[in-house]
């Protein structure tokens, strides 16, 4: 896989990945079960593009975001 997510992509999707987790647990304790089952997929997806710095949609779009692609030379 080749990296193709970077800079303020990889923190929005970090910091929006961390705040799905925190609705995910919310809503089982509160016993929102197919809420928490959708926010915990999304949580995880974000989460895993962030950590992995690769993302599915990006790549069949052509979209890099990652800081080699960015610089301005």
């Amino acid at each position: 896989m080749e990296r193709n997510v970077g800079g303020l992509d990889r923190i929005v999707r970090s910091v929006l990945g961390l705040w799905l987790l925190a609705v995910t647990v919310a809503a089982l304790v509160a016993g929102r079960r197919g809420t928490a089952v959708a926010t915990g997929i999304a949580a995880a997806g974000l989460l895993f593009n962030a950590m992995t710095r690769f993302c599915g949609g990006n790549y069949l779009l052509g979209i890099d975001t990652t800081e080699a692609f960015c610089s301005r030379e």
